[in-house]
């Protein structure tokens, strides 16, 4: 096992190495960076008179009927090249991120005037708040009402349960969210939720039992949509693997021998049944944590990761777009790690070595 996660740990590296230059190369092929915005936003004030950062020169750029830097001072545009990095050509550019980001320096935005690390700290509670309580939710709805299902399977309970699954699925996350907020936030009936924000603002006056109350209670609505959204797979999945474990001959062996049927069920069937749902777990936290979030945010005015990451994809905000992917993937990766070592925990009988060789 310590061979197999060795091996898995060494993998990162090349693998992060990957995502980063085929993301980089495609960026090259983007129009409308940061230095095209600048130009624009140069263009779009005639005959103002502009202060580049750190250039410590005055350029006056006249007249608006230009394209791109057409009329343009070279030395304007050539000082715009190396504040923003881009006076260097591409394979030194990405040499010098990759230096960087092995010292765990994520450099600043262009647009924020702050560090990387910085903006991701300061979302990350939004983003782990979202992410960890919604899959927790969702797992313990969706894995004992699978189960119930498939012990259940073609029952009056397991007819009407997926009624409601159906409908549940039906209604992405985000339109149940405005629906919540119509019902619950003020909107058009009650009023007994809070329709921003992770906390009040007078959070730091309360007492402890107070913050945790007003934590929950500005997260209840936002994870109640993402839960709706997303626990139907999961439960679906749950319920076909316990069928098809139930139907298998070591089930009818051991009841065979006199064995209850809880004993059956949990003793011998939910080891084997759970390793799918196991193998899932990864890319349903790390979607819910970093992506699945996005809509959720914007309609609950919760600003976190998701967020950031999408509005600087939009306003090319590179170092922030290159930072939060690599340390996303980096977590994917880790994450994705920790799934596979859960087998183990869940069946020992797993060797991953032995599979390898």
């Amino acid at each position: 096992m310590l061979a197999y996660l060795v091996r898995r740990l060494l993998l990162i590296v090349p693998t992060l190495f990957g995502i980063l230059l085929i993301n980089f190369l495609i960026i090259q092929a983007a129009p409308g960076g940061p230095v095209e915005q600048m130009i624009a936003k140069l263009e779009g004030f005639e005959g103002a008179t502009s202060r580049i950062a750190g250039g410590g020169a005055e350029v006056s750029v006249a007249g608006s009927n230009y394209r791109g830097a057409q009329g343009l001072d070279p030395d304007l545009v050539a000082e715009i090249e190396r504040m923003y990095g881009f006076d260097k050509p591409a394979p030194e550019r990405f040499w010098i991120m990759l230096t960087n980001y092995v010292h765990l320096n994520f450099g600043e935005s262009f647009f924020r005037d702050a560090k990387v690390i910085d903006l991701i700290a300061e979302k990350m509670p939004v983003s782990i708040s979202l992410g960890l309580w919604s899959t927790l939710i969702m797992y313990l709805v969706s894995i004992p009402l699978g189960i119930a299902k498939a012990v259940r399977h073609g029952s009056a309970f397991d007819v009407w349960t997926s009624s409601a699954i159906i409908i549940g699925y039906a209604i992405p996350a985000f339109l149940f969210a405005i629906l919540l907020i119509v019902v619950f936030a003020g909107g058009s009936y009650f009023d007994w939720f809070p329709l921003r924000g992770l906390t009040s603002n007078n959070f730091d006056e309360l007492s402890l039992g107070g913050k945790i109350i007003d934590y929950f209670w500005h997260l209840a609505l936002p994870i109640t949509a993402l839960v709706i959204g997303n626990f139907a797979t999961l439960t679906l999945l749950t319920k076909n693997s316990f069928l098809d474990e139930i139907n298998k001959q070591y089930v009818v062996t051991a009841r065979a021998k006199g064995l209850s049927k809880n004993r059956v069920l949990y003793g011998h069937v939910f080891r084997n049944a759970m390793l799918i749902i196991i193998a899932g777990f990864p890319s349903a936290f790390i979607g819910l944590f970093f992506t699945g979030s996005l809509l959720i945010e914007v309609i609950f005015s919760l600003d976190g990761l998701g967020l950031m990451s999408f509005e600087a994809a939009i306003n090319r905000d590179y170092p922030v777009v290159f930072g939060t992917l690599f340390i996303f993937t980096l977590l994917g990766l880790v994450v994705k790690l920790i799934g596979d070592l859960t087998y183990t925990l869940v069946d020992p009988r797993i060797d991953f070595e032995s599979r390898e060789g």
